[in-house]
């Protein structure tokens, strides 16, 4: 049987950061390693007006979600239970080492609109590891619940990159025919910086170009959920509806990018057309 352990309240993001920093030296990554098996649970939790407008604010939704009746932007159930995730994948027997480890894909659900002023139940847990050409990758899962009924459910996968025998062959990169441009977005140096303020995901590849060269990147680049949340601020979503995410090429800060987008497939696209995410959205 699952253990489950119940939250008082979201666990303080900084000291699970530290802990994964020191602990990520001595993690050996491998698609067949032990990886916890407990399921966290917040029982009741509320949303903070505050940070959620912080978050509206730097993804580009409109603000004001805190309102009677509205809703909460369809990544942001992500946001709530980042910390649970970040408990789980900062212990000692979570087998990836939590610093430059990637966010490479999410599937999310969400049953019904969500209000920002309800109160939920969230649960998060480990749903395996499995070889991937770059790597181990594994798989988190977030419920979140209202009145025992699952409302929101999403399953995200991260990478750690290491030598495997795959080798190293091309990614097939692009979409299945190319999405008209809709818009062109200048990206400023701090958005790693301001959606990390808001959403506590403060990896440091994120924040700063120094830390960023100490794990390949040339600069800083952009979190994956920021360009999807930025993406689908753009797009628009039903109450009901599965959206699929998949992050493909890092976008460096600063830098500009193209949003392209027909019917319910969207993709962000850089210098060369090289695509950095490709999406898409359908209702229930």
């Amino acid at each position: 049987m699952t253990p489950t352990i119940e939250l008082p309240a979201p666990p303080a993001l900084a000291p699970l950061l530290a802990r994964g920093a020191l602990l990520s030296p001595f993690k050996r990554p491998r698609p067949e390693a032990g990886y916890p098996r407990t399921r966290l649970v917040l029982p009741a939790l509320r949303v903070d007006t505050a940070r959620l407008t912080a978050y509206e604010r730097v993804c580009g939704f409109p603000t004001g979600s805190a309102s009677p009746g509205d809703a909460l932007p369809v990544t942001y159930p992500h946001v709530l239970g980042f910390p649970l995730a970040m408990r789980l994948m900062s212990g000692p027997d979570f087998p990836l080492p939590l610093l430059g480890l990637v966010h490479t894909s999410i599937r999310i659900t969400r049953y019904r609109a969500t209000p920002a002023t309800g109160a939920y139940e969230l649960t998060v847990h480990v749903d395996g590891l499995a070889p991937h050409r770059r790597g181990t990758q594994a798989a988190v899962v977030t419920e979140m619940r209202d009145g025992g009924d699952v409302v929101w459910e999403s399953r995200s996968t991260y990478l750690a990159r290491h030598r495997t025998a795959s080798g190293q062959r091309k990614d097939q990169e692009g979409e299945r025919e190319p999405l008209p441009a809709v818009d062109e977005w200048r990206l400023a140096g701090d958005v790693g910086r301001r959606y990390g303020a808001a959403s506590g995901d403060r990896n440091p590849i994120h924040l700063h170009p120094l830390t960023a060269r100490l794990f390949g990147f040339p600069r800083a680049i952009a979190h994956g959920m920021w360009t999807v949340a930025r993406c689908l601020a753009a797009h628009g979503t039903p109450d009901a509806a599965r959206v699929r995410a998949d992050f493909r090429a890092p976008v460096l800060l600063p830098g500009t990018v193209t949003y392209a987008a027909r019917g319910g497939r969207f993709a962000l696209r850089g210098d060369g057309g090289r695509v950095h995410l490709t999406g898409e959205v359908s209702p229930l």
